[in-house]
């Protein structure tokens, strides 16, 4: 099947005189790091608010709910996002979007003292939104940004910086309720502080540059295009991904990739340990997060010439430690149930032998998470090459994913068995691996320009385009 974006082919990619500073205002590194900090701020912390279970409260009925709206606007907005982002442009889709992470969690201190869950679930819908603009975003920000041969790299160093969000993020409900080890809800001042850093991640998004003024180190702009786009373009452009193959065999993977969340947060975390514990194993599953992106950014670039080879071997070993995890999980599972629930709750300092093994297969989905979304997203980059077409497929994808979670969050509220909530994950997750092989096998080629909205040809600007003006 021909690329929607065939028409681009016969546009050319702009060069500038090579910059010898990687680490400059306009460089490709510099404005991952940027996104990355803005994700630790924001998603990150809402990552380790999430992860212990309930968003801190005892009974998650309310979060369920709420989550429930939030990814059921993420759904549609994170398939618009791309278009929107791309009209938009990256500084203020990423600064309002910020702004609806601050309001979601003022919504749960509201919470703790009205337990009333109406403004919860309107600012959860309202977090939904801006999630969507905020992924899709940062989808084209860390997929068409970085050279063709480093870009598992630069999305590693991206998901290290997001994910230390979530360790930082959980230190404070662990350290905040060290000595509450009976306590059922988070404190205010747990809410005020993750609040607080979000707002700092609205301020960090506005070091965000376009585009058109990023310049990667061999002078070549990581887009061909200085203006935005409009509406009509984005519409009919966002309607076509639903009927591209690639699309098409990437959405059981999208659909599963955050699935698993409502379970493994609620359901593991949120039933087997105690308040204080929950904060410890959030902050070693970020943690974990990190050490996985690593791993699997470094296999994506360095382990083999070819690479197409390099992504079969990445979804291969993927998806190896992902049935020995979920095995794991369903031997854990055999433990307990929604309706035999365990006795007491684990803590780190007090259960001994017991806590050990629920707190590895915790640490282990945190590897695996990173790993497959890593992988995904570098699948994704190597579908094409300029900013608006891969904030299409990130908004795409990250819809997609939202979708899945909107109806795991929902399948729980519903009290789903646990046993029934695990082998639907396992199941979803398995599905996805051979159509990413399928994936990779016709879509990826071992020639960086043979890449959508990509030619050998450069064309050289006029040295005006070099001046400092130019790029601020």
């Amino acid at each position: 099947m021909m690329s929607f974006h065939a028409d681009q082919q016969e546009q050319q990619p702009m060069q500038l005189p090579n910059n010898k500073s990687t680490f400059r205002h306009n460089s490709p590194l510099f404005q991952v790091v940027v996104i990355g900090l803005v994700c630790f701020c924001c998603p990150g912390m809402y990552n380790a608010l999430a992860g212990i279970g309930g968003f801190g409260q005892v009974d998650p009925t309310a979060s369920n709910n709420s989550l429930t709206a939030l990814f059921a606007t993420f759904a549609v907005v994170g398939v618009l996002g791309g278009g929107i982002n791309n009209i938009l442009g990256p500084r203020l889709a990423l600064f309002s979007s910020c702004l609806t992470y601050v309001l979601f969690v003022a919504s749960f201190l509201y919470y703790n003292h009205q337990q009333k869950q109406g403004f919860a679930i309107v600012a959860g819908a309202i977090l939904g939104v801006g999630a969507g603009l905020l992924w899709a975003a940062q989808g084209a920000i860390v997929t068409s940004y970085p050279p063709p041969d480093r870009k598992g790299t630069y999305i590693s160093i991206f998901w290290c910086l997001f994910n230390l969000g979530g360790v930082i993020g959980s230190l404070i409900p662990f350290f905040l309720n060290f000595h509450r080890s009976r306590a059922t809800s988070v404190n205010d001042a747990t809410y005020i502080g993750f609040m607080c850093l979000m707002s700092a991640g609205a301020l960090l998004s506005l070091a965000i540059l376009p585009p058109g003024k990023v310049v990667r180190d061999d002078g070549t702009l990581c887009t061909n295009k200085n203006q935005y786009s409009n509406v009509c373009t984005e519409a009919v452009e966002i309607v076509k991904l639903f009927m591209n193959w690639k699309m098409l065999l990437i959405f059981p993977g999208a659909w599963s990739s955050t699935f698993f969340y409502t379970y493994l947060f609620n359901n593991v975390n949120g039933v087997l340990f105690n308040l204080r514990t929950r904060g410890l194993n959030n902050l070693v599953f970020w943690g974990a997060e990190m050490l996985g992106s690593v791993g699997i950014g470094y296999l994506m670039d360095f382990s083999f010439k070819s690479r197409r080879t390099r992504g079969f071997v990445g979804i291969g070993v993927v998806s190896l430690l992902g049935t020995a995890i979920w095995g794991g999980a369903f031997a854990n599972q055999l433990r307990y149930s929604r309706h035999d629930l365990p006795d007491k709750k684990l803590d780190f300092a007090g259960s001994g032998v017991d806590f050990a093994g629920p707190f590895l297969l915790y640490f282990s989905f945190g590897l695996l998470d990173a790993m497959f979304q890593s992988l995904v997203y570098w699948i994704l980059g190597c579908l094409a090459n300029d900013s608006e077409t891969l904030g299409r497929y990130a908004g795409f994808f990250k819809g997609v994913q939202s979708a899945g979670a909107a109806v795991a969050w929902q399948v729980d509220a519903k009290k789903v068995s646990f046993m029934s909530q695990l082998l639907v994950n396992w199941s979803l997750t398995t599905v996805g691996y051979p159509l990413l092989v399928v994936l990779v096998m016709l879509a990826v080629k071992d020639d960086n320009n043979t890449e959508e909205g990509t030619t050998k040809e450069e064309v050289t600007l006029p040295p005006s385009a070099n001046h400092p003006d130019s790029v601020n």
